[in-house]
Protein backbone atom coordinates (compact mmCIF):
# COMPACT_ATOMS: atom_id res chain seq x y z
CA UNK A 1 0.00 0.00 0.00
CA UNK A 2 2.88 2.22 0.77
CA UNK A 3 4.49 1.45 -2.44
CA UNK A 4 1.35 2.15 -4.15
CA UNK A 5 0.67 5.86 -2.79
CA UNK A 6 4.65 6.56 -3.47
CA UNK A 7 4.32 5.39 -7.01
CA UNK A 8 1.53 7.61 -6.64
CA UNK A 9 3.28 10.76 -5.09
CA UNK A 10 6.17 10.38 -7.73
CA UNK A 11 3.85 10.22 -11.10
CA UNK A 12 2.24 13.10 -9.73
CA UNK A 13 5.35 15.32 -9.10
CA UNK A 14 7.03 14.24 -12.47
CA UNK A 15 3.35 15.46 -14.16
CA UNK A 16 4.13 18.30 -12.42
CA UNK A 17 7.10 19.26 -13.39
CA UNK A 18 6.77 18.22 -16.93
CA UNK A 19 3.65 20.95 -16.90
CA UNK A 20 5.67 23.81 -14.89
CA UNK A 21 8.64 22.96 -17.60
CA UNK A 22 6.28 23.32 -21.30
CA UNK A 23 4.66 26.04 -19.24
CA UNK A 24 8.00 28.03 -18.13
CA UNK A 25 9.08 27.02 -22.18
CA UNK A 26 5.81 28.40 -23.83
CA UNK A 27 6.40 31.54 -21.34
CA UNK A 28 9.80 32.48 -22.68
CA UNK A 29 9.25 32.07 -26.13
CA UNK A 30 5.94 33.45 -25.91
CA UNK A 31 7.39 36.88 -27.77
CA UNK A 32 8.44 34.33 -30.46
CA UNK A 33 5.40 32.15 -30.85
CA UNK A 34 3.30 34.67 -33.71
CA UNK A 35 6.46 34.72 -35.71
CA UNK A 36 7.17 31.80 -35.42
CA UNK A 37 3.45 30.06 -36.66
CA UNK A 38 4.45 32.73 -39.36
CA UNK A 39 7.60 30.90 -40.10
CA UNK A 40 6.23 27.62 -40.47
CA UNK A 41 3.10 28.46 -42.30
CA UNK A 42 5.40 30.28 -45.28
CA UNK A 43 8.08 27.52 -45.48
CA UNK A 44 5.65 24.69 -45.47
CA UNK A 45 3.74 27.04 -48.30
CA UNK A 46 6.60 28.41 -50.26
CA UNK A 47 8.84 24.44 -49.62
CA UNK A 48 7.79 23.40 -53.66
CA UNK A 49 9.17 26.95 -55.10
CA UNK A 50 12.21 26.36 -52.78
CA UNK A 51 13.38 23.22 -54.36
CA UNK A 52 12.88 24.45 -57.43
CA UNK A 53 15.44 27.10 -57.05
CA UNK A 54 17.33 25.15 -55.52
CA UNK A 55 17.45 22.86 -58.74
CA UNK A 56 18.27 25.93 -60.83
CA UNK A 57 21.13 26.87 -58.60
CA UNK A 58 22.51 23.60 -58.95
CA UNK A 59 21.10 21.70 -56.07
CA UNK A 60 22.98 24.25 -53.64
CA UNK A 61 20.67 24.79 -50.49
CA UNK A 62 21.82 27.59 -49.26
CA UNK A 63 22.06 30.14 -52.21
CA UNK A 64 18.24 29.09 -52.60
CA UNK A 65 17.34 30.01 -49.26
CA UNK A 66 19.08 33.28 -49.50
CA UNK A 67 16.93 34.01 -52.60
CA UNK A 68 13.98 33.02 -50.74
CA UNK A 69 14.61 35.62 -48.20
CA UNK A 70 15.49 38.08 -50.08
CA UNK A 71 11.99 37.37 -52.06
CA UNK A 72 10.20 37.84 -48.68
CA UNK A 73 12.08 40.71 -48.05
CA UNK A 74 10.90 42.27 -51.18
CA UNK A 75 7.19 41.95 -50.27
CA UNK A 76 7.59 44.47 -47.38
CA UNK A 77 10.49 46.70 -49.65
CA UNK A 78 8.87 46.53 -52.56
CA UNK A 79 5.62 48.16 -52.00
CA UNK A 80 7.24 50.83 -49.62
CA UNK A 81 9.69 51.69 -52.62
CA UNK A 82 6.82 52.13 -54.82
CA UNK A 83 4.79 54.55 -52.27
CA UNK A 84 8.33 56.73 -51.44
CA UNK A 85 8.74 56.95 -55.09
CA UNK A 86 5.51 58.03 -56.07
CA UNK A 87 5.12 60.20 -53.16
CA UNK A 88 8.42 61.75 -54.04
CA UNK A 89 7.47 62.36 -57.35
CA UNK A 90 4.14 63.60 -57.21
CA UNK A 91 5.46 66.15 -54.09
CA UNK A 92 4.84 69.28 -56.31
CA UNK A 93 1.15 68.00 -56.67
CA UNK A 94 0.01 67.43 -53.46
CA UNK A 95 -0.75 71.42 -52.51
CA UNK A 96 -2.55 71.11 -55.65
CA UNK A 97 -4.50 68.65 -55.16
CA UNK A 98 -5.38 69.61 -51.26
CA UNK A 99 -6.85 72.90 -52.42
CA UNK A 100 -8.66 71.39 -55.30
CA UNK A 101 -10.07 68.44 -52.87
CA UNK A 102 -10.97 71.27 -50.35
CA UNK A 103 -13.12 73.48 -53.32
CA UNK A 104 -14.75 70.11 -54.80
CA UNK A 105 -18.32 69.61 -54.60
CA UNK A 106 -19.95 66.55 -54.70
CA UNK A 107 -22.20 66.31 -58.28
CA UNK A 108 -25.71 65.00 -58.35
CA UNK A 109 -26.55 61.58 -58.63
CA UNK A 110 -26.27 59.47 -61.39
CA UNK A 111 -29.79 59.05 -62.81
CA UNK A 112 -29.62 55.24 -62.46
CA UNK A 113 -28.95 55.22 -58.59
CA UNK A 114 -32.74 55.72 -57.81
CA UNK A 115 -33.84 52.47 -60.08
CA UNK A 116 -31.71 50.35 -58.19
CA UNK A 117 -33.98 47.93 -56.37
CA UNK A 118 -34.61 48.19 -52.71
CA UNK A 119 -31.84 50.84 -51.71
CA UNK A 120 -31.97 53.04 -54.76
CA UNK A 121 -34.42 55.60 -53.40
CA UNK A 122 -32.62 55.82 -49.95
CA UNK A 123 -29.41 56.08 -51.14
CA UNK A 124 -30.12 58.71 -53.65
CA UNK A 125 -32.06 61.00 -50.99
CA UNK A 126 -28.80 60.43 -49.11
CA UNK A 127 -26.57 61.90 -52.08
CA UNK A 128 -28.87 64.72 -52.90
CA UNK A 129 -28.67 65.94 -49.40
CA UNK A 130 -24.87 66.39 -49.61
CA UNK A 131 -24.96 67.44 -53.18
CA UNK A 132 -23.54 70.83 -54.07
CA UNK A 133 -21.89 70.83 -50.44
CA UNK A 134 -17.72 71.36 -50.34
CA UNK A 135 -15.50 68.85 -48.64
CA UNK A 136 -15.56 71.81 -46.09
CA UNK A 137 -19.08 71.26 -45.00
CA UNK A 138 -18.93 67.52 -45.36
CA UNK A 139 -15.65 67.16 -43.08
CA UNK A 140 -17.42 68.82 -40.42
CA UNK A 141 -20.70 66.19 -40.34
CA UNK A 142 -17.92 63.39 -40.55
CA UNK A 143 -15.35 65.04 -38.06
CA UNK A 144 -16.80 62.94 -34.49
CA UNK A 145 -16.16 59.68 -36.93
CA UNK A 146 -12.88 60.90 -38.12
CA UNK A 147 -11.79 61.65 -34.97
CA UNK A 148 -12.44 58.28 -33.69
CA UNK A 149 -10.88 56.89 -36.92
CA UNK A 150 -7.60 58.93 -36.51
CA UNK A 151 -7.22 58.02 -32.40
CA UNK A 152 -7.30 54.31 -33.42
CA UNK A 153 -4.43 54.71 -35.79
CA UNK A 154 -2.25 56.54 -33.68
CA UNK A 155 -2.93 54.29 -30.77
CA UNK A 156 -1.40 51.38 -33.27
CA UNK A 157 0.95 53.79 -34.70
CA UNK A 158 3.84 52.63 -31.80
CA UNK A 159 3.38 49.50 -32.43
CA UNK A 160 4.95 49.78 -36.24
CA UNK A 161 8.51 49.67 -34.94
CA UNK A 162 7.15 45.99 -33.46
CA UNK A 163 5.78 45.35 -36.78
CA UNK A 164 9.13 45.47 -39.09
CA UNK A 165 10.89 43.66 -36.31
CA UNK A 166 8.61 40.72 -36.28
CA UNK A 167 8.54 41.11 -39.90
CA UNK A 168 12.40 40.62 -39.66
CA UNK A 169 12.21 37.97 -37.35
CA UNK A 170 9.88 35.87 -39.39
CA UNK A 171 12.28 35.70 -42.40
CA UNK A 172 15.11 34.86 -40.28
CA UNK A 173 13.11 32.08 -38.90
CA UNK A 174 11.92 31.02 -42.69
CA UNK A 175 15.52 30.87 -43.19
CA UNK A 176 16.55 28.82 -40.53
CA UNK A 177 13.45 26.31 -40.93
CA UNK A 178 14.34 26.33 -44.59
CA UNK A 179 17.94 24.99 -44.34
CA UNK A 180 17.23 22.30 -42.33
CA UNK A 181 13.43 21.47 -43.87
CA UNK A 182 13.89 17.86 -44.43
CA UNK A 183 14.93 17.09 -40.94
CA UNK A 184 12.36 19.20 -38.88
CA UNK A 185 9.55 17.57 -41.64
CA UNK A 186 10.42 14.24 -40.04
CA UNK A 187 10.75 15.29 -36.70
CA UNK A 188 7.21 16.57 -37.25
CA UNK A 189 6.08 13.16 -38.75
CA UNK A 190 8.09 11.40 -35.69
CA UNK A 191 6.37 13.29 -33.22
CA UNK A 192 2.97 12.93 -34.57
CA UNK A 193 3.47 8.93 -34.75
CA UNK A 194 4.80 9.39 -31.24
CA UNK A 195 1.35 10.75 -30.29
CA UNK A 196 -0.86 8.58 -32.42
CA UNK A 197 1.01 5.90 -34.33
CA UNK A 198 0.33 6.34 -38.53
CA UNK A 199 -2.61 8.44 -37.82
CA UNK A 200 -0.50 10.93 -36.01
CA UNK A 201 2.12 11.12 -39.01
CA UNK A 202 -1.05 11.08 -41.53
CA UNK A 203 -2.26 14.48 -39.47
CA UNK A 204 1.05 16.03 -39.63
CA UNK A 205 0.88 15.36 -43.39
CA UNK A 206 -3.05 16.63 -44.07
CA UNK A 207 -1.61 19.78 -41.79
CA UNK A 208 1.08 19.88 -44.33
CA UNK A 209 -0.94 19.83 -47.68
CA UNK A 210 -4.06 22.40 -45.68
CA UNK A 211 -1.39 24.80 -45.29
CA UNK A 212 -0.17 24.63 -48.81
CA UNK A 213 -3.56 24.43 -50.44
CA UNK A 214 -4.99 27.98 -48.36
CA UNK A 215 -1.59 29.67 -49.49
CA UNK A 216 -2.40 28.71 -53.35
CA UNK A 217 -5.65 29.64 -53.09
CA UNK A 218 -5.60 32.73 -51.08
CA UNK A 219 -2.33 34.39 -52.45
CA UNK A 220 -3.08 33.21 -56.57
CA UNK A 221 -6.29 34.74 -56.02
CA UNK A 222 -4.92 38.28 -53.73
CA UNK A 223 -2.15 38.20 -57.47
CA UNK A 224 -4.81 37.66 -59.84
CA UNK A 225 -7.79 40.15 -58.34
CA UNK A 226 -4.70 43.37 -57.55
CA UNK A 227 -3.15 43.05 -61.38
CA UNK A 228 -6.44 42.87 -62.88
CA UNK A 229 -8.01 45.59 -60.35
CA UNK A 230 -4.52 47.62 -61.26
CA UNK A 231 -4.89 46.71 -65.43
CA UNK A 232 -8.04 48.38 -64.69
CA UNK A 233 -7.08 51.49 -63.14
CA UNK A 234 -4.18 51.86 -65.51
CA UNK A 235 -6.65 51.81 -68.47
CA UNK A 236 -8.82 54.20 -66.85
CA UNK A 237 -6.10 56.35 -65.97
CA UNK A 238 -6.61 56.65 -62.48
CA UNK A 239 -3.86 58.37 -60.63
CA UNK A 240 -1.51 56.65 -58.28
CA UNK A 241 -1.97 52.84 -60.05
CA UNK A 242 1.12 50.90 -58.58
CA UNK A 243 0.24 51.98 -55.34
CA UNK A 244 -3.84 51.23 -54.91
CA UNK A 245 -2.72 48.53 -56.79
CA UNK A 246 -0.16 47.30 -54.04
CA UNK A 247 -3.15 48.53 -51.55
CA UNK A 248 -5.43 45.76 -53.34
CA UNK A 249 -2.62 43.34 -52.69
CA UNK A 250 -2.76 43.53 -49.07
CA UNK A 251 -6.43 43.96 -48.50
CA UNK A 252 -7.39 40.74 -50.85
CA UNK A 253 -4.21 38.82 -48.29
CA UNK A 254 -6.43 40.21 -45.13
CA UNK A 255 -9.35 38.57 -46.90
CA UNK A 256 -11.05 42.04 -47.18
CA UNK A 257 -10.71 42.20 -50.88
CA UNK A 258 -10.54 44.62 -53.35
CA UNK A 259 -13.82 46.10 -53.51
CA UNK A 260 -13.08 49.25 -51.24
CA UNK A 261 -10.57 50.73 -53.16
CA UNK A 262 -12.06 49.99 -56.95
CA UNK A 263 -15.22 51.49 -56.40
CA UNK A 264 -13.42 54.59 -54.89
CA UNK A 265 -11.73 54.69 -58.22
CA UNK A 266 -14.73 54.60 -59.75
CA UNK A 267 -16.50 57.15 -58.44
CA UNK A 268 -13.37 59.18 -59.40
CA UNK A 269 -13.46 57.58 -62.51
CA UNK A 270 -17.24 58.57 -63.02
CA UNK A 271 -16.61 62.87 -61.86
CA UNK A 272 -13.62 63.17 -63.88
CA UNK A 273 -14.25 60.97 -67.21
CA UNK A 274 -18.01 60.57 -67.67
CA UNK A 275 -20.92 58.48 -67.55
CA UNK A 276 -19.48 56.29 -70.16
CA UNK A 277 -15.82 55.17 -68.32
CA UNK A 278 -17.83 55.05 -65.36
CA UNK A 279 -20.07 52.31 -65.93
CA UNK A 280 -16.87 50.12 -67.83
CA UNK A 281 -14.85 50.92 -64.63
CA UNK A 282 -17.90 50.16 -62.12
CA UNK A 283 -18.71 46.80 -64.05
CA UNK A 284 -15.30 45.84 -64.22
CA UNK A 285 -14.54 46.77 -60.55
CA UNK A 286 -17.86 43.41 -59.74
CA UNK A 287 -16.35 41.30 -61.90
CA UNK A 288 -13.20 41.62 -60.39
CA UNK A 289 -14.56 42.26 -56.67
CA UNK A 290 -16.78 38.81 -56.89
CA UNK A 291 -14.09 36.69 -58.62
CA UNK A 292 -12.42 35.46 -55.58
CA UNK A 293 -15.81 34.14 -54.42
CA UNK A 294 -15.12 31.22 -57.32
CA UNK A 295 -11.45 31.23 -57.93
CA UNK A 296 -9.99 30.68 -54.05
CA UNK A 297 -11.96 27.57 -53.46
CA UNK A 298 -10.97 25.95 -56.74
CA UNK A 299 -7.67 27.15 -56.19
CA UNK A 300 -7.71 25.75 -52.61
CA UNK A 301 -8.95 22.58 -53.32
CA UNK A 302 -6.46 21.57 -55.66
CA UNK A 303 -3.84 21.63 -52.73
CA UNK A 304 -5.58 20.08 -49.94
CA UNK A 305 -8.03 16.86 -50.55
CA UNK A 306 -10.99 18.40 -47.85
CA UNK A 307 -14.45 19.19 -48.46
CA UNK A 308 -14.65 22.62 -49.69
CA UNK A 309 -16.69 23.89 -46.97
CA UNK A 310 -14.45 22.88 -44.30
CA UNK A 311 -11.80 24.67 -46.13
CA UNK A 312 -13.60 28.24 -46.39
CA UNK A 313 -15.22 27.66 -43.11
CA UNK A 314 -11.38 27.48 -41.60
CA UNK A 315 -10.22 30.19 -43.82
CA UNK A 316 -13.06 32.50 -42.53
CA UNK A 317 -13.69 31.22 -39.19
CA UNK A 318 -9.51 31.16 -38.54
CA UNK A 319 -9.40 35.00 -40.14
CA UNK A 320 -12.21 36.16 -37.21
CA UNK A 321 -10.36 34.30 -34.66
CA UNK A 322 -7.14 34.54 -34.95
CA UNK A 323 -6.33 37.48 -37.39
CA UNK A 324 -4.76 36.82 -40.69
CA UNK A 325 -2.65 33.75 -39.60
CA UNK A 326 -5.87 32.43 -38.98
CA UNK A 327 -6.03 31.76 -42.22
CA UNK A 328 -3.60 29.06 -42.23
CA UNK A 329 -4.27 27.76 -38.96
CA UNK A 330 -7.94 27.77 -39.34
CA UNK A 331 -8.36 25.66 -42.05
CA UNK A 332 -5.43 23.09 -40.10
CA UNK A 333 -7.19 22.72 -36.55
CA UNK A 334 -10.34 22.09 -38.63
CA UNK A 335 -8.76 19.62 -40.71
CA UNK A 336 -6.88 17.90 -38.30
CA UNK A 337 -10.25 17.57 -35.91
CA UNK A 338 -12.40 16.64 -39.12
CA UNK A 339 -10.01 13.73 -40.33
CA UNK A 340 -9.72 12.54 -36.57
CA UNK A 341 -13.41 12.52 -36.02
CA UNK A 342 -13.80 10.93 -39.61
CA UNK A 343 -11.39 8.12 -38.92
CA UNK A 344 -13.20 7.50 -35.09
CA UNK A 345 -16.62 7.21 -36.77
CA UNK A 346 -15.31 5.17 -39.33
CA UNK A 347 -13.45 2.80 -36.87
CA UNK A 348 -17.03 2.31 -34.76
CA UNK A 349 -18.67 1.59 -37.50
CA UNK A 350 -16.87 -1.24 -39.02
Amino acid sequence: MAEGRSDLARITLSVVFIGGLIAGAFWILRPFVGAFIWAVMIVVATWPILCRVQAVLWGRRGPAVAVMSLALLAILLVPLGIALRAIVTHADQIPGAATRLIDAQLPPPPAWLESVPLVGARAAETWNEFTGKGTTQLAELLNPYVRDVVSWFVSRAGSLAMVLVNFVLIVVLSAILSAGGEAWAAWARRFGARLADEQGERMVILAGQAIRGVALGVVVTAIAQSLLGGLGLLIAGVPFAPILTAIMFMLCIAQIGPIIVLIACTAWVWTHSGTGWGVMMLLWSLVVGVMDNFLRPVLIRQGADLPLLLIVGGVLGGLVSFGIVGIFVGPVILAVAFTLLDDWVGRESS
